[in-house]
């Protein structure tokens, strides 16, 4: 393309040189740039590319876009393209260069502390088992047509160049919706700039992030900045910042509220039920006629937040027109991603499950469903639990997640979970610190075993290895009847340890120590 068409797509900029160029290639990465390129250089938090322009130069680009005064030596050479944001620059100029693709499909946005993926997958399943043509990108992948595609380690909201290849994908697929998983990161560094959503959703809103957002005002206003220009928001009412993003929602635009029981939502859950097969619950709903109407729904899913969830996928695909007899198909079958509340099938007579939980809100709510349930029918039994918690993350929720599991579970075991390049002693020292004297008692795990089970007061145990701390779970811990989580890591195929990515998986740790064996990391 021309430098001059894609800078017609581009915001406030001033430009040094000539515009009628071509350009073969556009990266923010100095390794990628050759002969005819366009280089973004972009200030992150480790490293700052403006000080490779002169090494991309070397490397045959014609055009640089960059927030600081060109040289000049670079003018000799180069068009320069100053601009006061280079992050969204990037994300407007990959939009252009893959022809725009959000403005050819509906787009639907999923925003919120926990639930995004499983509301992203609900929406995804609704209306691709309504007949329409959806692509999705989300936490654990992206699907476009029927493909699946792995989006990387770690990675929620793709990067600009990426996300928009993804979306022109969906396009020549023939798709004409798409949802995406948006995270704060996502909002904050630019990722989604040049995307037009036509539904926002809000799944709910607590304390996250806050290592990288500062304030949890930060964070809430970060969130905010996806429903400034959607055309219809659907919000959680229940939620207790509910009236902050109902203030950002466009004048004219529509707004769908919904909620559990709640009278004054525009759709309703109520007699809710459980068993070992989902639940089951009343979804109330005016009509566009302003008739209230009733609709029963059964989900494979179970506890309150995914009835909530279910609620926000329902909003996002009623506002598109989707009828309820296709909703109510969509939801019975939706099964639950993989990772979300995950059961691992065993002879033992455990419930073994596998969690994404990694905030203190997404763990209560986890841990009180799997204690009810243990006690659906005069079961008995004995909640276990092992998590960890990230390093060079959020640090006050350390004692939080401890405090919590603590309180709900029976046994806790506290291990690694992406220590990245934090001492894992010092960051379960830390979640130790949330326990309340009287609260829970502490057992070295070496010096557990059968003639311990009488004990009846809530205890934890620290096992920094996790394969190790999930095996000792289920083959020292866990008895017949009873219910274990393994929450932290879900899905994800790496544990970040000492600044290297490691091949990791939860599931195949807990299968292999249902046999009996260790997972070891490839660092131990």
């Amino acid at each position: 393309m021309k430098l001059k068409e894609l800078l017609l797509f581009v915001k406030k900029y001033k430009i040094y040189g000539k515009s009628e160029i071509d350009i073969k290639q556009i990266s923010d990465d100095s390794r990628k740039i050759g002969k005819d390129c366009l280089f973004v250089a972009i200030k992150g938090l480790h490293f700052d590319a403006h000080n490779y322009i002169d090494q991309v130069i070397g490397s045959g680009a014609v055009a640089v876009v960059g927030e600081i005064s060109p040289k000049r030596k670079w003018l000799d050479k180069i068009t320069y393209i100053k601009t006061k944001n280079s992050r969204l620059t990037l994300a407007l100029l990959a939009s252009a260069w893959n022809g725009n693709p959000s403005k050819k499909m509906k787009i639907i946005g999923v925003t919120g502390t926990d639930g995004k993926t499983t509301t992203v997958n609900l929406i995804y399943t609704i209306l691709k088992s309504s007949g329409i043509k959806v692509g999705m990108t989300s936490t654990i992948e992206a699907r476009v047509g029927n493909k699946i595609i792995d989006t990387g380690l770690h990675v929620s909201s793709p990067e600009p160049l990426i996300l928009q290849k993804l979306l022109k994908s969906m396009v020549d697929e023939g798709c004409t919706h798409a949802v995406l998983e948006v995270t704060s990161h996502g909002l904050d560094q630019e990722r989604i700039a040049g995307i037009d959503f036509t539904v926002g959703v809000l799944t709910n809103i607590t304390s996250e992030h806050l290592d990288y957002h500062n304030t949890f005002q930060n964070y809430l206003f970060t969130k905010c900045k996806l429903f400034e220009s959607v055309k219809i928001a659907v919000l959680n009412q229940d939620d207790a910042y509910f009236e902050s993003f109902k203030c950002v929602v466009p004048y004219g635009s529509e707004i769908i509220s919904y909620g559990l029981s709640n009278s004054e939502a525009d759709i309703n859950a109520e007699s809710i039920k459980y068993s070992d097969e989902g639940s089951e619950f009343d979804v109330l709903v005016y009509d566009d006629k302003a008739h209230l109407k009733k609709y029963q729904i059964k989900s494979k899913l179970l506890g309150d937040y995914n009835v909530s969830n279910v609620l926000a996928a329902t909003g996002a695909v009623y506002s598109l027109g989707i009828g309820f007899r296709k909703i109510k198909r969509g939801i019975l079958y939706f099964q639950s991603p993989e990772g979300r509340l995950q059961t691992i099938k065993n002879k033992k007579g455990l419930k073994v499950y596998i969690d994404f939980a990694h905030t203190p809100n997404a763990l209560e709510n986890v841990l009180r469903v799997l204690k009810k349930n243990i006690g659906l029918e005069g079961r008995e039994g004995k909640l276990i639990t092992v998590f960890g918690c990230a390093g060079e993350r959020d640090k006050a929720k350390r004692p939080v997640m401890a405090e919590i599991s603590t309180r709900i579970a029976d046994f806790s075991v506290f291990t690694v979970e992406d220590s990245r390049n934090e001492n894992v002693e010092d960051i379960i020292s830390a979640m130790a610190s949330g326990i309340k004297r009287g609260m829970a008692i502490k057992i070295d795990s070496k010096k557990y075993d059968d003639s311990n089970q009488h004990i009846k007061e809530h205890v934890y145990f620290k096992i920094p290895e996790r394969g190790r701390a999930i095996w000792f779970a289920i083959q020292k811990l866990a008895k017949k009847g009873d219910v274990l989580v393994i929450c932290g890591k879900g899905h994800e195929k790496s544990m970040a340890y000492n600044g290297i990515e490691y091949p990791w998986s939860d599931y195949k740790a807990a299968t292999q120590a249902l046999k009996g064996e260790i997972l070891k990391a490839g660092y131990e």
